[in-house]
Formats: C-alpha cells, sequence, structure tokens
C-alpha cells in the first residue's frame, strides 16, 4: 500500500519521501532496534523509484554512511538523536574522516 501511494506522489511531483511505519496501527509489533525502519524506506525507494528519507534509531556515523552507501536511502532523517546531540553532524564528519567548515558565526569559537 505504502509503495502504491509513493508512487501516486511521484506523479504528482513530489521529490521524497519521509518513510516511517508511524506506529500508529494498534496490535501490530514492529521490532525496534537500531535501522529498524530503514527496510522500509529502501523498499518504497526501490519499488517507487522516489528519493526517501531513513529513520529509526540511526544514531551513529558509520551506520548513516553505510545505509546511504547501500542504497537504501537517499539521506537520513535524525530527530531524538539531534535532540540529544545537536552537534552530532560534526561529531559524525569527524568520524567518517571529512573536513568540514563552520558556519561563520561559529568560526571564532573554533
Amino acid at each position: 500500500m505504502a509503495r502504491k501511494v509513493a508512487s501516486i506522489l511521484k506523479a504528482f511531483s513530489v521529490d521524497l519521501i519521509d518513510v516511517s511505519s508511524g506506529g500508529i496501527v494498534p496490535g501490530v509489533q514492529i521490532p525496534v532496534g537500531p535501522g529498524y525502519q530503514v527496510k522500509f524506506a529502501e523498499a518504497i525507494r526501490k519499488k517507487a523509484g522516489i528519493a526517501t528519507g531513513a529513520v529509526g534509531m540511526i544514531t551513529e556515523p558509520e551506520q548513516a554512511d553505510a545505509i546511504l552507501k547501500a542504497g537504501q536511502a537517499d539521506l537520513i532523517i535524525m530527530a531524538r538523536e539531534l535532540l540529544r546531540d545537536p552537534y552530532w553532524p560534526r561529531r559524525a564528519a569527524h568520524a567518517l574522516g571529512e573536513k568540514i567548515k563552520p558556519p561563520a558565526q561559529y568560526e571564532r569559537a573554533w
């Protein structure tokens, strides 16, 4: 069903879908663990041919990088992890060996 909706949205020029199981259907048990929603993003991306954003306990830079490199999603959408660590993107860049420039407003602080 989700893939069909994604295909319809693509026909209306939707460029990207934030894919989540939603957790709103009573009685449905989705096993929770690191990256547990990624398979849904991957399925929609491949079957509907639309860009997807993956969610679901993506907390480590290497995990996010692997999802993108494997083509399971086009981007990583983070919520709780960025609330816990608002500098996660900087930490991730460092962990993955990327050099990034701080925002101009922060340059004197770093």
